[in-house]
């Protein structure tokens, strides 16, 4: 039963979609009512699903669990698994969206297809922390651009045709080249299982191509085809500008699961596919990838202090935490990987809550330029109290999950890299300027403004939807053995895999910093 749990929790939401299709009729009232509650109904089945699998789940098990396996097409597997990497993904996703439809509820636009595309995207995004099969997993991987596309294309704002298609291009491009991968590494190894893959060994032998030295050989070149696809979407710095267009032109919904899940995908994809399969390019790369992560830190934390829209802000405070992430995770070590991981989980709940704490005034005041707000603590105390807590949290303050993950990250990069590790430091003071300023300048002040002097403060439904939020980053933030526990022995396998696979030459010539 715990086997067929997984393709239940996967494809529960599709199902729910595909009922709104066929039978839900008609755009009054009642038809809106209904199609938001069958879509609420289905991701709180879907997350209690995914609570019996963490039940059943064995932390100590650093192999796949719950495997269900069948032929599919063209002598294809349907495969499907997770590990200790894996499944708090899943988790994160199945535990956002009922609130992200919930924060939903005001829209009265098209509800059947928003809602259809936002079950079809919980699907989509589950099918990439679980697929097992090569083809399997860039099917979910791309077709999560579809929904999300619609997303921001329809429901958006003024630029939003603009935005959705400057998305789509982007992370659709960088993919091309993984799938070109992907049929090299099928090619070499005779097939497209996951599993197997992980235990193939790709050429390291270096070799010359039109006069250019390619030193690790085919695992360098796959690394950079993936690398093309996994950085579009975390965003790294420099291929990030789409991010901030798709942010602010989305609407709250979505923008909470760009932040929150879709831009995890970037950051798995390194964990399952560029670290383990290809460690001997992974090892010589890695310095490229720690300065780009600390160029991307202070460049972008630079840059969000000069905004005057505040989903924009918060969307280069998104690449900047994610700079983070890929450092930790080509820092090789386990503080860094597991601070990495955290870091991913963490900022799901943290960005998520903040892109919802936009949404609440923008409802009330259909703008978000900061300039347009200024002592709003005085109509609505509740809610600058649930701005601040997430404010701190994104800075990094002990006792939220933001410091837990931020510190694990920068212990393992000082190990790897003294003067990466410095230049991550500074990020930390650049992160609490501009975070502070944004709430400086929102929230505090005289109420001069008489747009503002009739605003009400939180709702119920409002402040339900950020009560959860509260309590995982509060509880994570205390109690970080929760996730840690998790996902610390398969990091431990992981690493230890990694480095079994780097010939000794190549660790003392290469020029690398771990």
């Amino acid at each position: 039963m715990a086997q067929q749990l997984l393709s239940i929790i996967t494809f529960l939401p599709l199902v729910a979609a595909a009922i709104l299709a066929l039978f839900l009729r008609g755009n009054d009232a009642a038809a809106q009512r209904s199609a938001k509650w069958l879509a609420m109904f289905a991701t709180l089945a879907t997350f209690l699903a995914s609570l019996f699998l963490l039940a059943e789940f064995d932390p100590q098990n650093t192999g796949f669990q719950f495997v269900v396996e069948t032929p599919w097409i063209m002598g294809l597997n349907y495969k499907m698994g997770v590990d200790g990497i894996s499944i708090l993904f899943v988790m994160l996703t199945t535990f956002l969206m009922p609130l992200v439809i919930w924060s939903t509820w005001e829209v009265d636009t098209r509800v059947k297809e928003y809602m259809i595309a936002f079950l079809v995207l919980e699907s989509l995004m589950i099918g990439v922390f679980c697929a097992l099969d090569l083809v399997l997993f860039y099917l979910f991987f791309e077709a999560g651009l579809i929904p999300m596309f619609l997303i921001i294309g329809i429901w958006g704002g003024a630029n939003r045709i603009y935005a959705a298609f400057k998305f789509f291009l982007y992370t659709f491009l960088g993919s091309v080249l993984m799938l070109v991968a992907m049929i090299a590494m099928y090619m070499d190894a005779g097939t497209t299982d996951i599993v197997a893959l992980l235990n193939h060994n790709f050429g390291s032998d270096s070799f010359s191509v039109l006069g250019i030295h390619v030193l690790g050989g085919m695992q360098t070149l796959l690394w950079l085809a993936f690398f093309a696809s996994f950085a579009v979407k975390m965003p790294m710095w420099p291929v990030h500008t789409w991010l901030p267009d798709a942010h602010v032109q989305a609407p709250t919904a979505g923008s909470v699961l760009l932040a929150a899940v879709l831009l995890k995908m970037g950051g798995y994809g390194f964990l399952r596919f560029s670290i383990p399969m290809f460690p001997v390019a992974s090892d010589i790369l890695a310095p490229l990838v720690l300065w780009m992560s600390a160029i991307a830190i202070v460049y972008t934390s630079l840059v969000a202090l000069v905004q005057n829209d505040m989903k924009k802000l918060i969307a280069y405070s998104s690449v900047a935490h994610m700079g983070y992430v890929t450092m930790g995770l080509f820092t090789m070590n386990q503080q860094g990987m597991d601070g990495a991981i955290f870091q991913m989980i963490s900022h799901g709940f943290i960005s998520g809550a903040l892109f919802l704490c936009v949404g609440v005034i923008y409802d009330r005041m259909h703008t978000r330029e900061i300039d347009a707000y200024g002592g709003l603590v005085i109509r609505m105390p509740r809610y600058a109290l649930v701005f601040m807590f997430f404010t701190m949290a994104n800075v990094g303050l002990p006792g939220t999950s933001g410091f837990v993950g931020e510190f694990l990250t920068i212990m393992g990069i000082f190990q790897a890299n003294t003067w990466v590790a410095l230049f991550a430091a500074s990020g930390v003071i650049f992160s609490a300027a501009y975070a502070l300023w944004l709430y400086r300048r929102v929230v505090f002040g005289d109420l001069i403004k008489e747009s503002l002097k009739t605003i009400d403060d939180m709702t119920a439904r409002e402040k339900a939807i950020f009560a959860p939020l509260v309590a995982m980053t509060l509880l994570l933030g205390v109690y970080p053995s929760l996730v840690t526990d998790i996902i610390g022995p398969s990091v431990a396998q992981l690493i230890t895999d990694y480095h079994a696979s780097i010939p000794e030459v190549i660790g003392e010539t290469a020029a690398v910093t771990h």
